[in-house]
C-alpha cells in the first residue's frame, strides 16, 4: 500500500532535471529553424535522407551507452510491432519533409502556425477516433482555431498546407506512437532505422552519380549534413527522458516554447511578411491556445 501510494506522487511532480531537459528539447526544436536555413540550398529530399541516416548512429550510441536494447531486439522480431513501427515512421518522414521544405521555401510562419495548432489537432483526434469526451472548454479552443484556419484559407485563396500538414502528421504520429509497447528511445532507434532502409540507396545514388552533396561538394556541406544525425536525434531523447520526469500539464504549457521561437525567428530573422490576415488568424490561434491552457490547468488542479 505504501509503494502505491508514492508512486502517483512521483508521477505528478515536476522535478528540476526534468524541466531542464524538456527546456533544452524545446530549444533545441525553436532554433531549428537556422539550422534548416544553412541548409537550404540543398534538395530538401536529400537533407530529409541525411537527417534520417545519421540519427542511426547518435540513437543507437544513446541505447547502448543506456543498455536498452533488449527491447529492440524483441520489436525487430515481432511483425506486428514492425508493422506499427513502419506506420509511425511513414507520418514523421513526412512531417520533417514539410518541415523542411517550409523553412527553405520562406515559409517558418506557417511552420510555427501548425506546431501552435497541433495540441489541438491532437484533441480533436482523441474525440474522433478514441472517442474521448471533449469539455466544452476543449470545444471552445478547437471552434477558434478554426475559425484562425479560416481566415488564413480566406486570406491566401486556399488552404494554409504547410500549417495542416505539420499539424495532421505529427497528430498521428502521436497518436499511433502510444500504441507503439516499446520505449521511447528505442522506438526512435527503429523509426529512423527503417526511414534510412530507402534513403540509404538513394545517397549512394546521389554520390555515385555525382548529384550529392555530402562528398562531391565542400567541407561545409559535408559537415552540416553529418549534423544532422545530432540536431534530429538530439532534442526528441532529450524530451523523451525529461518528459518522464514533468506533469503533463507543465509539458502542456512548455511545448509552446519552440513554436513561439519559431514565430520570432520567422519575423524578426528570416524578415518573412505578416500581413494583417496572416496577424489576425494568429492571434485566434493564440486565443484557443490560451483558452485550451486555462482548461488543461484547471483539471490538473481539480485532479
Amino acid at each position: 500500500m505504501a509503494t502505491d501510494s508514492v508512486a502517483p506522487q512521483i508521477k505528478n511532480e515536476d522535478t528540476p532535471r526534468g524541466f531542464a531537459f524538456a527546456l533544452t528539447a524545446y530549444l533545441m526544436w525553436g532554433f531549428l529553424p537556422f539550422y534548416l536555413k544553412a541548409v537550404s540550398h540543398l534538395p530538401p529530399l536529400e537533407v530529409l535522407a541525411h537527417r534520417a541516416i545519421w540519427s542511426v548512429p547518435v540513437a543507437g550510441a544513446v541505447l547502448l551507452i543506456l543498455k536498452r536494447t533488449e527491447e529492440l531486439k524483441v520489436a525487430i522480431r515481432t511483425p506486428r510491432m514492425l508493422g506499427m513501427a513502419c506506420v509511425t515512421a511513414a507520418f514523421i518522414t513526412v512531417n520533417w519533409g514539410i518541415y523542411v521544405w517550409a523553412i527553405a521555401n520562406n515559409h517558418a510562419l506557417e511552420g510555427a502556425l501548425g506546431y501552435f495548432i497541433n495540441p489541438l489537432f491532437s484533441f480533436f483526434l482523441a474525440a474522433v477516433i478514441l472517442r474521448e469526451k471533449m469539455s466544452p472548454v476543449q470545444l471552445a479552443a478547437i471552434a477558434l482555431a478554426a475559425v484562425g484556419v479560416a481566415i488564413l484559407t480566406w486570406g491566401a485563396g486556399g488552404l494554409p498546407w504547410v500549417s495542416l500538414g505539420l499539424a495532421v502528421t505529427w497528430g498521428c504520429y502521436a497518436l499511433f506512437r502510444k500504441t507503439l509497447p516499446i520505449g521511447p528511445n528505442q522506438g526512435f532507434f527503429l523509426e529512423v532505422l527503417l526511414i534510412s532502409i530507402p534513403f540509404l540507396p538513394y545517397i549512394i545514388y546521389l554520390e555515385v552519380t555525382g548529384a550529392g552533396h555530402l562528398f562531391n561538394s565542400t567541407g561545409y556541406d559535408t559537415f552540416i549534413l553529418m549534423l544532422a544525425g545530432p540536431i534530429t536525434a538530439g532534442p526528441l531523447m532529450i524530451y523523451a527522458n525529461g518528459a518522464k520526469l514533468l506533469r503533463l500539464s507543465t509539458i502542456g504549457i512548455m511545448q509552446y516554447i519552440a513554436p513561439t521561437l519559431i514565430f520570432l525567428i520567422a519575423v524578426f530573422a528570416f524578415k518573412e511578411p505578416l500581413s494583417t490576415n496572416k496577424l489576425v488568424a494568429f492571434m485566434f490561434i493564440w486565443s484557443a491556445l490560451v483558452v485550451y491552457s486555462y482548461g488543461m490547468l484547471k483539471a490538473a488542479r481539480a485532479r
